[in-house]
């Protein structure tokens, strides 16, 4: 199947591995509160799950997870647990109806038919089940790196993003979810990274991805350049992401 048979926005199918070796890892703190707001912890379904990052932190508070992404090649690089079951599916969860306690979606929810996927997660949410969609937006570095990254991103970037892109920066506020919303503590995600580690980061962005196929790598070995003088000679430094959710219980 080639990505324009897919049926659905294919940005990452073909770098999964990288993906997989350079996204960050969302906080324990999270999957705590979701574990606490939901009516139970026996059942979640991650959609759109990925490598599985999502998937992994819910199974340290659930009993059985169900993880589902459109591409196959990104469900290869998830890492195997005895109580995740990882399917290749787009809003077709298999899950019998009103069975989860939760639905998650992590970084993912701006490339769904969010229509059709909230009809899949009505079915399945058990009464009082939650839905939660969270993500996250800029890196916080240093103000000299984020300074630099926050330029490349939006006008050297700027046009090569996708348009769902824009959802993200809107903190998902433009999407309609029948929910009652909860207020979440704060929450952020935090690595501890080399340059080469943060620049693996931003390779996998689709924006830089779009930008590479449409001008080549040249611009972007540039911005890269400057971003190491930005970093400086200390060899690994904290990289930090504010996280936002909505979250609530369907209404």
């Amino acid at each position: 199947m080639t990505p324009g048979q897919r049926g659905f926005a294919d940005h990452f199918s073909a770098h999964a591995a990288s993906y997989a070796e350079f996204r960050p890892r969302y906080p324990a703190a999270l999957f705590h509160w979701l574990a606490v707001i939901s009516p139970g912890t026996r059942l979640a379904w991650d959609a759109g799950t990925g490598n599985g990052q999502v998937a992994l932190g819910l199974v340290s508070r659930f009993a059985k997870v169900v993880a589902t992404d459109a591409s196959p090649e990104q469900i290869a690089e998830a890492v195997p647990h005895p109580r995740i079951s990882y399917a290749v599916a787009q809003y077709e969860s298999g899950l019998d109806e009103l069975s989860a306690d939760l639905v998650t979606v992590g970084q993912a929810l701006h490339w769904f038919d969010v229509d059709a996927f909230c009809r899949e997660a009505f079915r399945v949410l058990r009464p009082g089940g939650i839905l939660a969609v969270f993500g996250y937006k800029y890196s916080k570095v240093t103000p000299e790196v984020d300074e630099v990254v926050r330029h490349h991103m939006e006008m050297t970037l700027g046009q090569y993003w996708p348009p769902e892109h824009r959802t993200v920066n809107d903190e998902y506020r433009g999407i309609a979810l029948p929910i009652d919303e909860l207020v979440p503590p704060p929450l952020e995600l935090r690595e501890d990274w080399s340059l080469a580690q943060y620049v693996g980061f931003l390779r996998t962005w689709s924006g830089t991805r779009r930008f590479i196929a449409a001008r080549g790598e040249e611009p972007i070995l540039a911005f890269e350049q400057r971003l190491a003088e930005a970093w400086g000679s200390t060899p690994r430094r904290a990289v930090r992401w504010e996280l936002f959710v909505r979250a609530g219980e369907v209404r």
